[in-house]
């Protein structure tokens, strides 16, 4: 399935599969009573809306109850699950990111303490955890034992990348009688949990599959914000204070910090606005010429000749073009995703070499905090982020719903399919409000280079 446009997506596309009628009343009816759609709540016969603007609802052509529309977030007051006969499996997936310890507390305790699931396993180091030649054993899930894992970074169930049989993982969900599985991974994993869940489809089993998505680099498409994002520009603001001090602290100083980014430059925008130190971002959205009267090193080299120093923020995927020798093979990582060339090291290089050239003395102090701030715990906006996306994925769980991930669109959170979840890559646009204000706040030029 393909969305190319946000006019593309239709109703159809917004659907959110189930797994049967919910007849069962939920545990949680006593807070659904009076609930009625507000400002700040939806109910769960109501639709969020997927257009924000009139250009886009105009544009549909179609009368107002027709306009698609997301299913809300929240406890139902039937569900498909008999909680004193579920069993939930969590699974940890991918990258680390701060805020998968939370999200992970946040599931057991929900489906503890207001479903009253008797059981919840975890799965060790991601979909190879269901594999049985490496030999895993299982976590038993329980309030105690998650009680304290938000204060650590990373997740204390491991996780690996790489593609695994979906049938051998269903087979693993059977043999343990596993009602619902949460995966907690960025858009690989979550094709991994299509797959399982194509294969569950196939033998017509009952077993939902329900997705927290998980990306540091804030490029999943529709959602407003991943978890761990705040905590992650927020690191990575520390470390462009930290190269600007070296900056000044030296003649002619030029400090370069580089950030995660494979594709979307967000961390760099947002650490950038952050601190206000950067004179130039560089994201792999807005291709950079380094050569010429307008490129980005003489830019550089007057901005040292008017302020004595400069700071450049750089994404990890920008650039790529400029290091065809360092992509010679294009080798992939477990995940599928290719290998980048070093853009960090590469800039300080030609940094210097260009300086050295024109008889200018300087220093170029060099940070790439990517692991440091990858392994880092949540900070409070995380953290309440988390407990509201474990809560939400639990009652959509419980309720029966499948192939879907949960997050939240322009402040309501919804249920996504999973389909239109990894149907494209969320990126900075470069003519969009985010890029403006970062050119407005660095005083860079719109474009380096022709």
């Amino acid at each position: 399935m393909h969305f190319s446009r946000t006019q593309a997506v239709t109703q159809a596309d917004l659907e959110i599969r189930r797994l049967g009628t919910s007849r069962i009343d939920s545990p949680m009816l006593d807070l659904l009573d009076a609930r009625q759609t507000t400002e700040h709540y939806v109910d769960e016969d109501d639709r969020v809306l997927l257009d924000d603007t009139i250009a886009r609802v105009t544009a549909r052509g179609v009368p107002i109850d027709q306009l698609p529309g997301l299913e809300p977030c929240g406890p139902r007051r039937k569900i498909y699950f008999d909680p004193s006969k579920t069993r939930a499996g969590i699974v940890t997936c991918g990258g680390l990111c701060p805020g998968l310890n939370d999200v992970i507390a946040g599931l057991v305790r929900t489906l503890t303490y207001h479903y009253g699931v008797r059981r919840v396993v975890g799965f060790r180091n991601g979909y190879q955890g269901f594999i049985s030649r490496y030999g895993y054993d299982e976590v038993e899930l329980t309030p105690q034992y998650v009680r304290d894992i938000a204060v650590d970074g990373g997740t204390v169930l491991g996780t690996s990348r790489g593609h695994q049989d979906p049938e051998e993982i269903v087979d693993c969900l059977e043999r343990m009688h596993i009602n619902i599985l949460f995966v907690i991974g960025g858009d690989g994993s979550m094709r991994g949990a299509m797959g399982i869940e194509r294969v569950i489809a196939e033998r017509n089993l009952k077993i939902a599959v329900v997705g927290v998505p998980k990306t540091i680099d804030n490029d999943i498409p529709y959602i407003d914000q991943s978890f761990g994002f705040q905590t992650a520009f927020s690191r990575a603001s520390d470390s462009i204070r930290a190269v600007t001090v070296e900056a000044k602290s030296t003649a002619n100083g030029i400090g370069l910090v580089k950030l995660m980014g494979r594709h979307s430059g967000f961390i760099a925008c947002y650490a950038a606005l952050a601190r206000s130190d950067a004179d130039v971002v560089l994201i792999p959205e807005v291709p950079f010429a380094l050569e010429g009267d307008t490129g980005l090193l003489a830019h550089l080299r007057r901005r040292v000749e008017q302020r004595g120093h400069a700071v450049v923020v750089v994404a990890e995927g920008a650039g790529q073009e400029l290091l065809e020798a360092a992509q010679a093979g294009r080798s992939t990582d477990a995940s599928g995703n290719r290998k980048l060339g070093d853009i960090g090291r590469y800039l300080r290089d030609r940094i210097e070499d260009h300086f050295d050239g024109a008889g200018i003395e300087t220093s170029v102090r060099y940070i790439d905090p990517s692991y440091a701030i990858r392994s880092v715990p949540a900070n409070p906006y995380d953290s309440v982020y988390t407990v509201r996306l474990s809560q939400a994925a639990v009652h959509a769980a419980m309720s029966g719903r499948t192939a879907m991930v949960v997050g939240r669109v322009r402040r309501r959170f919804v249920h996504i399919p999973m389909p239109l979840a990894v149907s494209k890559r969320n990126q900075v646009d470069p003519h969009g409000d985010l890029w403006q204000a970062v050119l407005e706040s660095t005083g860079q030029p719109v474009r380096f280079g022709a």
